[in-house]
């Protein structure tokens, strides 16, 4: 059950997309499976967007339901403004969904404990990782980057930056702009909008920001996800500077198409980022390590090699054994209180 596809370009649609398109590919002999359909004898139902629909008819009856937890409520700061009663009554009815449901399943494990402080039972938490398919995010030839790089018209002559996300206070979207600034040997880009519009937190500072000349900065807007492979194999390095993420795909995505990556110094990467990764606390270690991978070419391809391990780590066939084994559990776990 989803309707993340309300808003568009963002992480959420992204991770249900490519959950079900694993399900249809490997599952087939496994589950017979349905969308978007409330109505019915199913053994099991998985919401992945927090819905009233879902919420008012799944949650409120004795079903086996699993909630797909892609956002906290302390992570809705920084990413929606809303009138102060508004904010504070989406944050209760977030934090009731999780409540309500049967199970909860997190993209990254130290979320357990986050989730915990609300009052959400942790045993019936599990962690599974996000991926994204190789098929769609691969690493393209040299002659195939050039020629991309003469596309989208990014230079030749020095390393495009890029960044992948919402813009919103929340991804550090100011961080990046003040970090191309003491940059200009290095050519910046964002690809991605305000998915949520005139509420996204900061909307008006951010909009101004984006529509100031600079030279070696390009907002690109909302792409087309079939787009995002050639994106990444134009540019050079992947930055990504937010303040709050669970598990980002964008950067998945990146250390598929064979990017090394910069990010900054939080906690919540540490049990998902495989123990060596490339990161920074504020714009001058940013500037630092961007001009280190710009200039040395064994230091870039060290940090290509975590990329790599990212990648041959998270992949589609691992993460369907994963969610195959889940509802197995799930499915018997129900059907014995039956």
């Amino acid at each position: 059950l989803s309707h993340a596809d309300m808003a568009e370009a963002q992480g959420v649609l992204s991770v249900y997309r490519e959950q079900t398109r694993i399900l249809e590919k490997y599952g087939k002999e496994d589950f017979e499976l349905s969308y978007n359909k409330l109505f019915g004898k199913y053994d099991l139902y998985h919401i992945h967007s927090v819905n009233p629909s879902f919420y008012f008819f799944t949650l409120k009856k004795r079903k086996p339901t699993i909630v797909f937890v892609h956002f906290l409520p302390d992570t809705l700061d920084g990413s929606v403004k809303l009138p102060k009663f508004a904010f504070k009554a989406f944050k209760w009815y977030v934090t009731s969904f999780y409540k309500k449901a049967k199970e909860i399943v997190v993209v990254n494990p130290s979320f357990k404990k986050e989730l915990a402080r609300f009052g959400i039972n942790e045993e019936k938490i599990t962690y599974i990782p996000n991926f994204v398919s190789r098929s769609s995010f691969f690493e393209k030839t040299k002659e195939e980057k050039i020629a991309l790089k003469k596309e989208y018209g990014f230079p030749l002559d020095k390393k495009t930056v890029i960044a992948v996300g919402q813009v919103q206070t929340r991804k550090g979207v100011l961080d990046f702009i003040r970090t191309a600034e003491r940059c200009p040997d290095l050519h910046f880009v964002w690809a991605g909008g305000f998915s949520f519009k005139g509420i996204t937190d900061g909307y008006k500072e951010l909009k101004a920001e984006m529509e100031k000349e600079r030279p070696n900065v390009k907002f690109l807007g909302i792409q087309p996800r079939e787009k995002m492979n050639d994106l990444y194999n134009a540019a050079d390095i992947f930055f990504l500077p937010s303040y709050n993420e669970l598990f980002p795909m964008a950067l998945l995505e990146a250390c598929n198409s064979g990017l090394p990556y910069l990010v900054r110094d939080l906690d919540l990467y540490k049990d998902i980022l495989l123990g060596d990764y490339l990161r920074a606390k504020d714009v001058m270690g940013f500037e630092t390590l961007l001009h280190k991978l710009a200039k040395e070419e064994s230091f870039y391809e060290e940090a290509k090699r975590y990329s790599k391990a990212i990648a041959d780590t998270y992949t589609e066939e691992k993460n369907y054994l994963l969610w195959k084994d889940f509802y197995t559990k799930v499915f018997e776990k129900y059907r014995q209180k039956k």
